[in-house]
């Protein structure tokens, strides 16, 4: 366990303005501090041992150049009192320089492309907040909204995020846009006059899940006035980004809001204006992210999901073709052109890669940071089998395969089934450190894409809308009987067992098979109704289910509670205790209820964290009791031949 704490992650490329540097962040844990730590690095793209631009003992975020090239910028909060703010490094030399001092610190920031002001995303102020000399005491909540609470955010109140700008140089803030609504995703256009940006600027944004795109004047004498609302898709319009030209913005789409999750995400373009909209990938049918225009305005390129893998994108606005100018058996995660669109860089995650940096396209791809070389050297790895079957309607279904290192096709593994989250997410060819840690420890481990999973277009992903634990389940079970059919798994000793979706649906397996000796029910859901009101999904949950009092028959016939009687299976749970995204309260009722019915089980409950569990020690816990967990129920009988 203690070498995935060895691993550091790998993040954030941005292409420095004359194309020789790529700036990133690296993230690291410390098991002794109990902590987690990011600092800001660079290299050179054409190669060269990357250098430490940050300092250790606090976390930098979101490196960006400034336009001229003479400064890497970044956000950071250097003490625990601090709040976050940008800060800027010369390349020349000398110590960080504070660019901003906002009370309640900076949410997200951009460079003008004069390299004279910044853009800046700030939330209001907390006008109950103590003033100076006042005692620190707890303050009721006062609730308004309709969403009113977020996983790790907590109750919603009437504060907002708007823009501001700031002269570099200066302290004093002018904002451009306000009202009783979020803006996020700022970007200038530029020729640094415009400001275009994603809101939810509807009668009621917490009662649908549109945004839009709009404009704003970035003159500090217009002060906001100027806005100009670009899209008017009532689904969710995201990621905008300029033409060279300034005439043009590209952005995602999602033109079925009603589907919710299951839509599939477009790639779209339209005019300043607002007058002209192009849908672009209207036949493509698989979700792309992060647009971003040719340096010389003739094509778009994007991340795209696809079947087990992401690639790079590339749209061209005169053929109205896509290509894959990177493309291959790995995970495309994030990208960065120089200005000129001469030099690309990728990050990529393969299986037995932890996520590095890659300069060129396909075919001459070259690796430009090896960040985990020395670990990566002394580990014997699984191996991935990438593999397709027959689900129980004939559905083909996609999945992987890792199995221990030094493999003997002929012998019988103890088998784990890892269901992912989502439900609308994917498996990929990117590096897995759960399943290589339990292929490590003898487990064959089984991760499937099943129908709900996104990469594999809309009708396979909407196949499970209001209909959760059917055909899923039969996908999921239909890859452990491949895996015994191919003589890998031994069928006597199975385990199961996710995260999030991931548990949900392990709650579904157990309450209707009792196929396997052992399970993990992690941040999961069972007893849905219970949820409305608690979790932060009551629009989703609406549009999915319809209201919990009107339609009260959809709501039980998918909950798990309902079968419980039905489970034999041992199962561990799991959770963290400030989780709203879901709830600690379902997976303390699965408890209660097994416990009641004389089940095997053991409820672990995380203080102080949401949804994704956050602190070392407590990632390390939750491996060990994995292990130890499916060690004593798996393994628990002889090996076969």
């Amino acid at each position: 366990i203690d070498d995935i704490f060895r691993i550091q992650k790998v993040g954030s490329p941005v292409v420095s303005p004359d194309g020789k540097w790529v700036a990133f962040t690296i993230s690291s844990s410390d098991l002794k501090k109990d902590k987690s730590e990011t600092r800001i690095w660079m290299a050179q793209v054409d190669g060269g041992k990357a250098i430490p631009m940050t300092g250790k003992g606090y976390s930098a975020s979101k490196p960006a150049w400034s336009p001229d090239g003479q400064f890497l910028s970044f956000l950071a909060s250097k003490n625990k009192e601090d709040k976050t703010q940008v800060w800027t490094l010369n390349r020349l030399g000398g110590e960080a320089e504070q660019l901003t001092k906002v009370p309640q610190g900076v949410t997200d920031y951009a460079w003008s492309p004069d390299s004279k002001d910044l853009l800046l995303l700030i939330k209001d102020p907390d006008e109950n907040a103590p003033k100076n000399g006042e005692e620190e005491k707890p303050r009721p909540y006062v609730i308004n909204r309709l969403q009113f609470k977020r996983d790790y955010t907590g109750y919603l109140d009437e504060r907002r995020t708007h823009i501001y700008t700031q002269s570099i140089g200066d302290t004093i803030l002018t904002q451009l846009t306000s009202g009783n609504f979020d803006d996020s995703q700022a970007v200038w256009s530029p020729d640094g006059k415009l400001i275009a940006f994603t809101s939810n600027r509807s009668e009621n944004p917490d009662g649908n899940s549109n945004s839009d795109i709009w404009v704003v004047a970035a003159d500090n004498e217009d002060k906001g006035q100027t806005l100009i609302q670009v899209t008017k898709n009532e689904g969710s319009d995201n990621s905008p980004t300029w033409s060279p030209d300034g005439k043009w913005l590209t952005y995602t789409t999602v033109t079925e809001p009603e589907l919710i999750w299951y839509a599939t995400t477009k790639l779209a373009m339209s005019s300043a204006d607002g007058k002209e909209t192009r849908i672009l990938t209207e036949s493509l049918d698989r979700n792309v992210y992060n647009p971003v225009f040719s340096a010389d305005g003739q094509s778009i390129f994007f991340i795209l999901e696809d079947s087990g893998e992401q690639h790079l994108g590339q749209f061209d606005l005169s053929s109205k073709k896509v290509t894959r100018p990177v493309q291959g058996a790995f995970s495309v995660n994030d990208f960065s052109f120089s200005p000129d669109g001469k030099k690309l860089v990728t990050q990529i995650s393969k299986p037995h890669l932890p996520d590095e940096l890659f300069a060129g396209t396909a075919g001459s791809l070259s690796q430009i940071t090896f960040t985990n070389k020395e670990l990566l050297e002394q580990i014997k790895w699984a191996s991935v089998e990438n593999v397709t079957f027959t689900s129980k309607d004939g559905t083909q279904i996609e999945g992987f395969f890792y199995k221990p290192p030094a493999f003997q096709p002929n012998f019988k593994y103890p088998t784990l089934l890892r269901i992912h989250g989502g439900p609308v997410s994917q498996y990929d060819l990117g590096f897995n450190q759960e399943a290589q840690l339990l292929a490590a420890q003898g487990y064959l481990v089984i991760m499937v894409n099943p129908r709900g999973s996104s990469g594999y277009g809309q009708e396979f992903s909407k196949a499970i809308w209001a209909d959760w634990g059917n055909k899923d389940f039969e996908d999921v079970m239909a890859g452990v009987d491949h895996a015994i059919e191919k003589g890998y798994a031994d069928p006597e000793r199975l385990g199961v067992g996710g995260w999030s979706y991931g548990g949900i649906l392990t709650n579904y397996v157990i309450t209707q098979t009792g196929r396997f000796k052992g399970a993990i029910s992690g941040a999961s859901e069972v007893l849905y109704r219970s949820n409305y009101g608690h979790d932060h999904y009551q629009l989703e949950w609406e549009k999915e289910l319809g209201l919990p009092w009107k339609n009260a028959e959809a709501w039980e016939r998918i909950s798990p509670f309902n079968k419980v009687e039905n489970v034999v299976t041992p199962t561990l749970i799991m959770g963290g205790a400030e989780d709203w995204n879901v709830p600690i309260n379902n997976s303390e009722q699965l408890y209660q209820a097994l416990k009641r019915l004389g089940v095997d089980t053991q409820l672990v409950v995380y203080p102080g964290e949401h949804h994704g569990i956050s602190r070392p020690s407590f990632q390390k816990d939750r491996y060990t009791r994995y292990l130890n967990w499916y060690d004593k129920l798996v393994k628990r009988t002889l090996a076969k031949p």
